[in-house]
Order: structure tokens, then sequence, then C-alpha cells
């Protein structure tokens, strides 16, 4: 049996490594490039998330939603169907599920600065309360 709680540690682990590589500095004196890097992060914080709320619905042997257009979204829904986490929480994590489909689905050079700011100023909290509410599960 997949011990899932070590594969979502190994996911926390990876998401503040990802945390940590974001720029200090703001995101309207950042060069395109730059702004780019912050998107690929931001995509994979969401990634990471993810993968999270998949490990989890697998430890309690529920299907993972996979066949439809709209899979990603699915996961969320299901999560806070089965009081993985907080409704709340899955409206804040909404706004990162769209920022990655922008992001896997369009161009660099569309990116703004404007954008993504209010995603870089509330991933810290996020993943906190991401955090807490998978630490509940005992996993």
């Amino acid at each position: 049996m997949p011990d899932y709680g070590l594969r979502i540690e190994a996911e926390f682990e990876a998401i503040e490594r990802t945390l940590a590589a974001l720029p200090e500095r703001p995101l309207m004196d950042l060069s395109e490039l730059e702004l780019a890097g912050v998107a690929a992060l931001l995509h994979n914080f969401y990634n990471g998330v993810e993968n999270i709320l998949k490990q989890i619905l697998a430890s309690r042997n529920i299907a993972i939603p996979q066949n439809s257009p709209s899979w990603h979204r699915d996961i969320l829904l299901k999560v806070v169907e089965e009081g993985c986490i907080s409704s709340s929480l899955a409206e804040e994590l909404r706004l990162f599920l769209a920022f990655r489909h922008f992001f896997t689905h369009g161009y660099a050079m569309d990116l703004s600065a404007n954008r993504m700011l209010p995603l870089t100023d509330q991933i810290h909290t996020v993943f906190t309360q991401l955090k807490e509410q998978i630490d509940k599960q005992n996993l």
C-alpha cells in the first residue's frame, strides 16, 4: 500500500521550494522573462496542490475525476464534497487553477503583472491554509 503521507510531504516540500523561488521584487519591476518565470512558479504551485488533492482522494479510495474536459475543476469539487478541504479554500484555489489553465494554453507575452499580483499576494496564505487542513487528515 502506498504511503500517501510521504507522498504528500514530498509535495509540500516541493511547493515550499517553489514559494522560496518567488522574487522579492515587486512584479511591476520584472522583465517579461522574469514574469514568465513567476508564472511558471504559480503553475507549479497549483500542480503540486492538485497532486496533494489526488493523493488524499486515493488514500480514501475515492475515484479521481479524469474523464471530462473539466476534470481539474472536478477534483476541487470532489475534495470539498468529501470534506477534505473547506469550500472557502477551494474558492481561493480556483483562482490558481484558472491561472494554471491560462498559463498552459496561453503565451508568455500575454502575461500581466496586474493579473498575477493577487495570486502572488495570497499564495503563502493559501498554502498555509492548505497545510493546516491537510494535516488534519492524519495520513
